[in-house]
C-alpha cells in the first residue's frame, strides 16, 4: 500500500519504519531536517511538503502533537492547500494523533466536504511500542475504513479496536491515558513508601509486578531503575513522553469531563499533579520521575494534589 505519513517524532519514527519493513512505500515529511534524514536512510521516500508527501497515496497518516496542528495541516494556509487539496479523491486520511473529540470530528467533517475519507486511530504503548510494532489502535469512523487499513494496523501495531463512529477512538485514548496517568502515579506512590520504609524497590517490583497491583506502568513502564531494561527509568528517565504531554492529554479528558457532565476525582488530581511536575526541575523527564518528583515534593512539604 502507498502510504504517506506526517509527523517523524517519538511515536511516529518507529511506525514509519515498521511500514516499511512489512513492504509498504512511505513518504514521509518532518519539518525537523534530522527526521528527514533518518526517515531515508530508513529507505522512505521524503517528500519537501505535506501536501506533496500526500499527493498520490492510498492513505495518509498524521502523528502531530495537537488538534489544531491536525486541523492547520488538513486545511493548509489559506484553505484549500493543505493535505486534503493536495489528496487524489477518496484517499483515507488516518489520524493517530491524541486531540480532542471535537476536533477530530471536525477534521472528519472538513475530510468529507473535500471528498476524503476520514477515521481517528490513536495509538497506545508508547515508543517501546512504536518501535517494536506492538501499539494497540483505538478506531473510531466507517467500519468499512477500519478494515481497509488492517494491513497498516498489522504493520505497525499488536491489536487494533474499531470503537464506533467518528470520535470514538478519542474517547477510548483520553480515558485510557487518564487511566495510565493514575496507575503512574499509583505506582510511584507504592515504590516511594515502600522505599521510606525500608524496602528493597527491586524487591518491591518483583512483588508488584507478579501480583494484583500488575500493571503497564510497573511491567513496562517501571519507575524503578534497573528493573525493565527498556523502560525510560533504566536510562536517566531518558523521555519517552514528558509530563507536559501527559498534562495535556488530562486537560482533554478534563474537557471530556465537561461535556459528559461526569467529575472524575483520580483524574483530575492526576492532572494537577502532571500540572505541577511540567513546572518543575523534573519537567524534562520521562512521565514515569513522576516518582522522583512526588518524592521531591514530598521533602519540600509541597502539597501535590
Amino acid at each position: 500500500m502507498k502510504v504517506a505519513i506526517i509527523g517523524l517524532g517519538h511515536m511516529g519514527m518507529g511506525m514509519a519504519r515498521n511500514l516499511v519493513k512489512a513492504g509498504h512505500a512511505v513518504t514521509a515529511f518532518d519539518l525537523a531536517k534530522p527526521a528527514m534524514d533518518a526517515a531515508a536512510q530508513a529507505g522512505m521516500a521524503t517528500a519537501a511538503s505535506g501536501p506533496q508527501a500526500a499527493a498520490d497515496v492510498d492513505v495518509v497518516i498524521t502523528v502531530l502533537p495537537a488538534g489544531k496542528h491536525v486541523l492547520a495541516a488538513y486545511r493548509g494556509e489559506h484553505g484549500d492547500d493543505g493535505l486534503l487539496g493536495a489528496a487524489r479523491k477518496g484517499t483515507l486520511f488516518m489520524d493517530c494523533s491524541t486531540i480532542g473529540v471535537d476536533e477530530t470530528r471536525e477534521a472528519a467533517g472538513l475530510a468529507r466536504e473535500a471528498g476524503q475519507r476520514a477515521i481517528d486511530a490513536p495509538i497506545s504503548g508508547g515508543m517501546v511500542g512504536a518501535d517494536d510494532g506492538t501499539l494497540t489502535f483505538m478506531v473510531g469512523g466507517d467500519a468499512a475504513d477500519f478494515d481497509f487499513v488492517k494491513p497498516l494496523t498489522a504493520a505497525m501495531g499488536r491489536h487494533a479496536v474499531y470503537c464506533g463512529d467518528h470520535g470514538a477512538g478519542l474517547i477510548a485514548k483520553i480515558c485510557n491515558n487518564m487511566l495510565l496517568c493514575i496507575n503512574q502515579i499509583g505506582a510511584a506512590e507504592a515504590f516511594n513508601l515502600g522505599a521510606r520504609l525500608g524496602m528493597d524497590p527491586k524487591k518491591l517490583f518483583e512483588i508488584f509486578s507478579t501480583s494484583t497491583s500488575q500493571s503497564w506502568s510497573v511491567t513496562t513502564n517501571s519507575p524503578v531503575p534497573g528493573t525493565v531494561a527498556d523502560a525510560p527509568s533504566s536510562h536517566d528517565f531518558a523521555p519517552g513522553a514528558v509530563p507536559h504531554t501527559l498534562a495535556k492529554d488530562l486537560g482533554l479528558a478534563a474537557k471530556a469531563m465537561e461535556t459528559a457532565g461526569y467529575h472524575c476525582q483520580l483524574g483530575s488530581q492526576a492532572r494537577e499533579l502532571y500540572g505541577q511536575m511540567t513546572a518543575s526541575k523534573f519537567a524534562e523527564q520521562d512521565f514515569s520521575g513522576i516518582i522522583n518528583y512526588l518524592a521531591w515534593a514530598n521533602d519540600q512539604g509541597t502539597t501535590t494534589g
